[in-house]
Order: structure tokens, then C-alpha cells, then sequence
């Protein structure tokens, strides 16, 4: 419980640190965001890469001053009881409003009770957290049907051209390939930054989240899946390379880094879920800039940067993603509805040494699911293919994202 003083003091304290966000780099999410419709909206993404910011954003659109930040370090006694005197607080001092604006929500255990009743009172809510796994079951159950998710990843590249001033072409997406697009790095270029970043996310949402004792060991392994980036990985192998006495806990510090948003894992294909599940696994990351900056052999496999940035584009797309692998390997299939509608291979430069590996492993695929044509993801070559009555179009990735501006 805090104080009604303290509590006082500290809205006061968080308004004076809302300064002006004059230019501010606009961001996609904002297409999806709609205050006048009768739901919470909540926003869930990893650290740092721009939730409080789009907040903010979105709060000057509707002028309201109802604004908290959870993760205030005065505020680590608030309690599900003292929202009462957070409401009544802000009404004294900015008179009644109709928004409010929660950051990190997700430190206040039941908050959605809260929530609720805010949204049963006919106020909107925007929320903003960093763990994906905590907010979906707290949804599940309070605000089942009365809340609208919508996920920020750090810059796309369309997003990134627009923070740097910069127009697409292959040398302003080699920048993006091996900076990323986390704001904070970008302006200041010091790696320490995404290294602190790391540290935070392993022990602020995920040690400390899930009680853990040691952090070793899950930091040991999120530093080993982020420098495997594209690599099929087992629950099994993991267990067997920490020390961790079960597959179950490999199963489980996996689930916590996805949480976190760090780490993603695409299944590899199948019709059947439940080789799907026990099938291995692929890692990709959030972020090349943040796997760069903690790994020492990221940014000199220009293929796997490549990969991890086409992944990052389908999955903020929100694109159900496989991997193929029958006699022949696929990077990406997508599956629409039931059907899969479209196969991507990766591969940072076509060569005559590589050609036909990356060829046939496209060519199985677009013939196993019925499929016109391919597609080919290059750093910066562009042909079409016909191999007998396939098509395959090689493509630019920097192209090919600056086509789509939701990438």
C-alpha cells in the first residue's frame, strides 16, 4: 500500500518527466489504435523499443493528463487497493477525463480488476507491458472480450528510414541490418546500451518474474540461442548442455526469453501438431543490433543477419511462420487460414556455389504446397527464374521491405 501523499508526489514527479515529444519518429502501431472503441488497448514489447514513447504519443492526440508509469522505483508499494486513490488523485488535479494512460501495468499483481472497472465506468485505457505471456492470462480471464492487443517491436525498416532521415538503398539497409532498430542505440551508437539491455531483460523479467536462483543459466542460454540465429535446436540439447536435469526446465526458460520478447522459435512444418511439437525448432532474435552487441560472431555471418531481418518483417506482420525440411530445406512457409500460400528463402548472395542448394530447397517446397511461384531474399540482386513450370522471383530485401510500409 503507498501513501496518498507519496502517491501525490510521484504523479506530479511523472508529469514534469513527460517532455514534448516534438519529432518523434511515427510509428505503424498507431494505424491499429483506437481510443474511442469501448476496450482497453494494450500494447506489450520488448524494453526500450518505444512503447512509453508511442504512449506518449497517442496522449497528445487526445490532450488527457491521466498518466502513470508503474515501474517508478517510488512506486514499488502500490497495491490493486490503491488505484481508488490513483483515480481520485488524478481527477483533483487535471478535473475528470475519459483516458487513461498506464506504462508497465503488468508489476501490479490483478490489475486488470482495476481495468475493468474503469472500462465498466466507460472510460478507455491504453496500457503498455513487457511480457507477453503475463498480460494474455491476466486478459484471459477479467477483460476476456474487452481488450484489443497490439504488439511494438523496435523499428522496422520503413520506421528507420524515417528516425534516420534517410532514404532506402542498399548502403542505408546494410546500416539497418547490422545496427537494428532499438531508438536509443541508434542515437547514441554505444553497445553497452544493448548489453545493459540484455542484463535487464534476463534479470528484471525473467530472474526475478519467475523466482528463478541463479540467473546463470538462462543468461548462458539466451546468449547461446541469440548467437545460433536460423540454427534447429532441441529442449533435449539444451537441457543436456546446461545442466539443467530436465527437459521440462528447457522447455520452460525458452517460454520465458519468448515472454520477454527476445527470442522468437518457428516450428518446422508439418500437418500433424503434434510432430510440430516435438519436431526441432529454429531461434531467431528481436533484434540484430541487440544479437550483435552480445555475441562475437553475429554481424561476420551476413546470411543469418539476413534471415533474422526477413523473419522479423513476416512476424511483425503477425504472419504464421515455418520452416521446411524434407530432402531439401526452406527457410520460411507461410500458412494463411489452412493453406500454405507462399515460400521465402534467404540468402544474402546467390553464387554458382550455392545456387543450387538454395534453388532446389525453394523448388521442393513451392511443389509440395501447390505453389506458383517462389520468392528469394537477397541483400541487393534481383532476377526471375523459371524452372520448368515454377517461377522464382529474386528480390532485394531492402526492396522488398520498402514495397510493404508496415515492414
Amino acid at each position: 500500500m503507498i501513501l496518498k501523499e507519496t502517491l501525490q508526489q510521484i504523479i506530479e514527479a511523472q508529469q514534469k518527466d513527460l517532455k514534448p515529444l516534438n519529432n518523434s519518429t511515427p510509428r505503424t502501431a498507431t494505424k491499429n489504435i483506437d481510443l474511442t472503441l469501448p476496450f482497453a488497448i494494450i500494447i506489450s514489447g520488448i524494453r526500450r523499443c518505444g512503447k512509453s514513447t508511442l504512449l506518449r504519443q497517442i496522449m497528445n492526440t487526445t490532450k488527457s493528463k491521466y498518466y502513470f508509469n508503474f515501474e517508478d522505483p517510488k512506486a514499488i508499494n502500490f497495491e490493486l487497493a490503491d488505484f481508488q486513490k490513483l483515480e481520485e488523485l488524478l481527477q483533483e488535479k487535471f478535473g475528470t477525463e475519459n483516458c487513461y494512460f498506464f506504462d508497465e501495468i503488468q508489476n501490479i499483481e490483478k490489475w486488470e480488476l482495476s481495468i475493468r472497472t474503469l472500462l465498466d465506468k466507460g472510460k478507455h485505457c491504453l496500457i503498455t507491458g513487457s511480457n507477453a505471456s503475463l498480460l494474455s492470462k491476466e486478459l484471459g480471464t477479467k477483460l476476456t472480450g474487452r481488450h484489443l492487443q497490439q504488439e511494438l517491436f523496435p523499428f522496422s525498416y520503413n520506421e528507420f528510414l524515417a528516425y534516420t532521415s534517410t532514404k532506402t538503398s542498399p548502403e542505408a539497409f546494410n546500416k539497418y541490418l547490422e545496427k537494428g532498430g532499438f531508438p536509443e542505440y541508434l542515437q547514441f551508437d554505444r553497445r553497452e546500451i544493448l548489453q545493459e539491455l540484455l542484463n535487464d531483460i534476463i534479470m528484471r523479467d525473467i530472474v526475478v518474474r519467475h523466482k528463478l536462483r541463479s540467473p546463470k543459466a538462462i543468461k548462458e542460454m539466451a546468449l547461446y540461442l541469440i548467437s545460433n540465429i536460423g540454427i534447429e535446436f532441441s529442449y533435449n540439447n539444451l537441457a543436456k548442455t546446461f545442466n539443467l536435469g530436465s527437459t521440462n526446465t528447457a522447455t520452460s526458460f525458452v517460454s520465458y526469453l519468448e515472454d520477454s520478447y527476445l527470442l522468437f522459435t518457428v516450428p518446422k512444418f508439418s500437418y500433424s501438431l503434434k510432430k510440430q511439437t516435438v519436431n526441432p525448432k529454429k531461434i531467431y532474435a528481436i533484434d540484430n543490433g541487440l544479437v550483435d552487441a552480445n555475441s562475437v560472431s553475429f554481424s561476420s555471418n551476413k546470411d543469418r543477419m539476413l534471415e533474422n531481418t526477413v523473419f522479423l518483417a513476416l512476424r511483425r506482420n503477425k504472419k504464421n511462420i515455418f520452416y521446411f525440411r524434407e530432402k531439401k530445406e526452406c527457410d520460411f512457409v507461410l500458412k494463411e487460414a489452412n493453406k500454405i500460400t507462399q515460400a521465402i528463402q534467404v540468402c544474402y548472395s546467390i553464387t554458382e556455389e550455392n545456387k543450387t542448394r538454395e534453388i532446389e530447397g525453394l523448388i521442393e517446397a513451392i511443389e509440395t504446397f501447390d505453389l506458383p511461384e517462389g520468392l528469394i531474399l537477397t541483400f541487393n540482386q534481383q532476377d526471375t527464374l523459371k524452372i520448368g513450370e515454377k517461377h522464382i522471383k529474386i528480390i532485394p530485401t531492402w526492396q522488398w521491405l520498402g514495397d510493404k510500409p508496415f515492414l
